[in-house]
């Protein structure tokens, strides 16, 4: 009898080390920042593309969320490659100001630092498109040139940004957001409230924390939609969050008419002042997390493997698609966040739920309440099978049962490891 406990006491410290060990592996990378961008034409970029724009850090790299992918080689969408103008997509983009945006974090940020972007952007759209509650009868009103644009991302766009950005965050850390829109609006003195109801559905949806910086851009200010920025101006008005780069200087419009795009050379200066003004904004957020390794999957940044949609484990010790919902790091963040860089917010009460294992491991639940002391039911916990492979995250709240909230998600019986932070707690979930 004495025996069996001194072995199970080492089988149990054996698993939670096992455990441990794959869930940091597993775990999004701190030290790879990923930005959202968005908007219309200006964020698309109408910019001629150089021979210059097409040497690309390898640190810079590009998601890639339309359907189309065949005007840059080994694009397709839910993966990483290089980032090699256009970002947007095939139907017209060209180089715009994420371009320079994402060189310029790359270049003034620590070697350790690596920068992902993802572009959603169609020509000529009014914010109502990015209106996850009424776009479809915006979209549906359109002429069938944007109609293209806007099915090249499956017919919503802000759908599509969410469920790319998603995706992404089981590489790396969502930072930041990069908007460039409000030509078509230029007269609506409801846009900036607009724009705040996208943002406000951005953080909730991908379960960001309360301090993500919201950059963004002045239209032409030679241009015949240069009125648009009196609405822009009211934006830091709109949020503590939300911040003006500007278009000073920006005289020379594109010569293809229509007087509202930047050329090439502007939109390159452009990105620059983004990237300027979200260093500004982030300050010590954006120094390398110590000591932080690269997920330890086969999908690098580089060369992630596509994902479908969140769905539920296939087995007890196995999960389906994953998508993670970790946020940026920093001090605030971490409020709602499950990346690894971050710690939990002291605040919210623990669970009531027992911290339980199977028979054969009956010691680790000695080892796991030490471990889990910082385990808080307050925003998002990352969920893995017994396995260590990552299933998705789940998002919590003080007072509710966690097994009530893994059932519901997975809808299976089993263990699961959760992990917040540093945190770990292992429960058990029986399906009736």
């Amino acid at each position: 009898m004495k025996k069996s406990s001194v072995l199970g006491a080492v089988f149990g410290s054996s698993l939670i080390s096992l455990m441990l060990a794959t869930t940091v592996n597993a775990a999004p990378d701190p030290n790879f920042h990923i930005y959202l961008a968005f908007g219309q034409s200006n964020m698309e970029g109408q910019g001629d593309i150089g021979n210059e724009d097409k040497n690309v850090d390898e640190r810079f790299q590009v998601m890639w969320a339309a359907d189309n992918g065949s005007c840059n080689q080994g694009m397709s969408k839910g993966k990483w490659s290089k980032a090699v103008p256009p970002l947007a997509h095939c139907q017209g983009a060209k180089l715009g100001p994420t371009d320079y945006f994402g060189r310029t974090m790359v270049e003034k940020t620590d070697s350790k630092i690596k920068v992902g972007v993802i572009v959603v952007a169609v020509a000529g759209c009014s914010i109502k498109l990015f209106d996850k509650d009424n776009y479809a009868s915006y979209a549906r009103s359109q002429q069938s040139w944007m109609t293209q644009r806007i099915n090249d991302y499956g017919g919503n766009p802000y759908g599509r940004l969410i469920e790319m950005a998603k995706k992404a965050q089981e590489d790396g850390v969502i930072k930041g957001i990069i908007f460039h829109q409000g030509e078509t609006d230029a007269g609506d003195g409801n846009w900036p409230s607009a724009v705040k109801k996208v943002y406000d559905n951005i953080i909730k949806d991908l379960g960001l924390g309360s301090d993500i910086p919201f950059l963004a851009g002045e239209v032409l200010r030679s241009g015949s939609s240069s009125g648009a920025n009196n609405n822009i101006a009211k934006l830091p008005q709109q949020s503590k969050n939300f911040y003006v780069v500007s278009s000073e200087g920006f005289n020379q419009a594109l010569g293809d008419g229509q007087n509202v795009h930047f050329t090439s050379q502007e939109y390159r200066d452009f990105g620059k002042r983004y990237a300027e003004k979200m260093i500004e904004v982030l300050g010590d957020k954006l120094k390398p997390a110590e000591g932080s390794e690269p997920p330890a999957s086969s999908d690098s940044p580089a060369s992630s493997s596509s994902g479908g949609t969140e769905s539920v484990a296939s087995s007890s010790s196995s999960g389906g698609h994953h998508h993670s919902a970790s946020s940026s790091g920093g001090h605030h963040h971490h409020s709602s966040s499950s990346n690894s860089g971050d710690q939990p917010s002291s605040a919210a009460s623990s669970s009531s739920d027992a911290v339980t294992t199977n028979s054969s491991s009956s010691s680790a639940s000695d080892a796991l309440p030490a471990m889990a002391k910082s385990f808080v039911m307050e925003g998002n916990a990352q969920v893995f099978d017994m396995q260590g492979k990552f299933l998705g995250t789940v998002e919590l709240a003080s007072g509710a049962s966690l097994k009530e909230i893994v059932s519901a998600k997975f809808q299976r019986s089993g263990s699961y490891l959760l992990r917040q932070g540093s945190a770990v707690k292992v429960i058990s979930v029986e399906k009736r």
